[in-house]
């Protein structure tokens, strides 16, 4: 039977059976998460209703802001496993977005005023940089608390996913009634207050980190170059990246270059490592990571219809009752936050009786779940007719259907990345892991461009236009979800869970020499 034993990641005591400083991680995390989902809540009618952009040309610049979110936890991780460290790398992330955040309450007068918009993408620029730093480097210190064969590791990911959501749901429906209802300044600027929130809380949490996520050099990094301490270099580097990333968020074209281009040379460059210099089994695991993380990129790209034309949706052909439309964004998040307990359990259960599906085989369930959410969708409002308003009643059934396939998906995989990575390549691999997510809102935001009310002409053309989109979208998502399913087993005997152990982790974090000297049996198995 798999056991957890004590790890010098309880050293602090644990709460719920958990190390404390999970629970600093999930409380920085929640505050950060109501601060970007409560802008993002508010972005596409931002884009459509203030600035006036049209609809393909709003779905264009979203999913070129959200994919550039995604890509720079690459430059982050990268900076963080080299020099900086996890920690100090989330802490800089957190300053940065909390400058965007406050800026993002200046609106201007609306419109295409130049000088206006200028701020607007600067602001936009701040939180992309702040994102790259914090998110993937947040996610790695929680894999720190605990060995690779700990079986509390998918349930900490899990509790992790509910602190993210939690914040997602308050912020969706904090912001957006305020953004919606009062002004677009009082939405951003309770954003920006959650932020900072977030900010206080992980340096007040210090000390229960204990000293996890941190620089893997502090003497190279107190170092001059160039006249410069490295530390403050890499800080100057972040801020040529916010000057780049405000040029980039308003050339769209050059994101999705930038993606195709970064992608396959990133994912090259991780191949290339495992097949080159890592032993048998840790290339097969990088593979199977490999496949996980370029799967999960059509499941992004349909999921995240939901800020852009599924939020113009709601909007536009929703019998809403006149609640706010992005307040229906907290869907997604409040039902995480209520099933997350549940499918942690589920799973603990099914895997103590060996029939817990693989982690390939949860991310075929998610796709299934996925595609037949866009299907409910287009059925509910057709039933109806296409001239009279949709019933609310099918937009919470597919944030529904959609959310039980994230919560096959998106926790599961930040554990399995996590898991399957050698220690020294723990940030690199969740990078990619989030970079396959910038290709995928990528992707989003051209699909929501094609799903525009300009493409469509007559009554009721633009509801039935987009209803085509997410039909011809599910029927894809169901077909790769079957093709999944069907070659899981080869994933599963890829990652080789059987021979997973704990002592290389421990051992290149630097805490222990043999797996025994923290009470770690030899023999430990990962749960199923």
């Amino acid at each position: 039977m798999t056991k957890a034993y004590a790890q010098p990641g309880d050293a602090a005591g644990t709460f719920l059976g958990h190390p404390k400083g999970l629970f600093v991680l999930f409380f920085a995390e929640m505050w950060e998460r109501f601060s970007y989902y409560g802008m993002r809540a508010l972005l596409i009618f931002y884009l459509t209703k203030h600035w006036l952009f049209s609809d393909g040309e709003s779905g264009v610049i979203y999913g070129a802001y959200t994919a550039l979110v995604y890509i720079t936890p690459v430059l982050g991780g990268y900076l963080a496993d080299k020099w900086l460290g996890q920690r100090k790398a989330v802490l800089y992330g957190a300053v940065l977005l909390t400058f965007g955040h406050f800026i993002m309450g200046f609106e201007g007068n609306g419109g295409q005023d130049p000088a206006s918009l200028n701020i607007f993408w600067l602001a936009l620029a701040f939180i992309i940089v702040g994102s790259g730093f914090l998110k993937a480097n947040i996610s790695v210190i929680v894999g720190q608390l605990y060995p690779r064969t700990d079986v509390r590791r998918d349930g900490a990911y899990t509790i992790f996913y509910m602190g993210i959501n939690l914040g997602a749901f308050l912020g969706a429906l904090l912001c957006g009634y305020l953004g919606e209802t009062y002004g677009w300044a009082y939405g951003f600027g309770a954003a920006g207050v959650g932020m900072l929130l977030g900010l206080i809380v992980f340096i007040l949490g210090k000390p229960l980190l204990l000293g996890r996520g941190e620089s893997p050099d502090p003497v190279k990094l107190a170092s001059p170059v160039m006249g410069i301490k490295l530390e403050w270099l890499i800080y100057l580097v972040g801020l040529v990246a916010v000057g780049l990333c405000w040029w980039m968020v308003q050339n769209q074209s050059v994101v999705g270059t930038l993606l195709g281009v970064a992608g396959a040379a990133l994912v090259a460059y991780v191949i290339f490592t495992a097949v080159v210099k890592l032993p048998r089994e840790d290339r097969d695991r990088i593979l199977a990571a490999m496949f996980l993380i370029l799967g999960s990129i059509l499941f992004w790209a349909l999921f995240e219809q939901a800020g852009s034309s599924l939020n113009l949706f709601t909007d536009r052909y929703v019998d809403r009752a006149g609640v706010p439309a992005s307040v229906f964004q907290s869907l997604n998040a409040g039902y995480i936050v209520l099933l997350a307990p549940l499918f942690a359990g589920l799973w603990t259960w099914l895997g103590r009786r060996n029939m817990e599906p693989s982690a390939p085989a949860k991310f075929g369930l998610a796709m299934l779940q996925l595609g037949l959410g866009f299907l409910v969708l287009k059925w509910g409002a057709e039933a109806v007719g296409i001239g009279s308003a949709t019933p609310v009643l099918f937009i919470f059934l597919i944030y529904l259907l959609h959310t039980t396939g994230e919560l096959c998906l998106s926790p599961v995989g930040l554990s399995a990345m996590n898991r399957l990575a050698p220690a020294h390549m723990a940030s690199l691999i969740m990078g990619t892991w989030f970079f396959a997510s910038a290709t995928g809102n990528f992707a989003a935001g051209l699909i929501a461009s094609a799903t525009g009310s300009e493409k469509a002409s007559g009554e009721g053309a633009g509801k039935a236009l987009v209803l085509d989109v997410y039909q011809t979208i599910g029927l894809w998502a169901i077909g790769f979800g079957v093709l999944v399913i069907l070659v899981s087993p080869l994933i599963k005997k890829l990652m080789h869970l059987d021979t997973l152990s704990d002592g290389d982790e421990l051992a290149g974090r630097g805490e222990i020499g043999e797996p025994q000297a923290a009470g770690i049996h030899p023999a430990a198995k990962p749960g199923v």
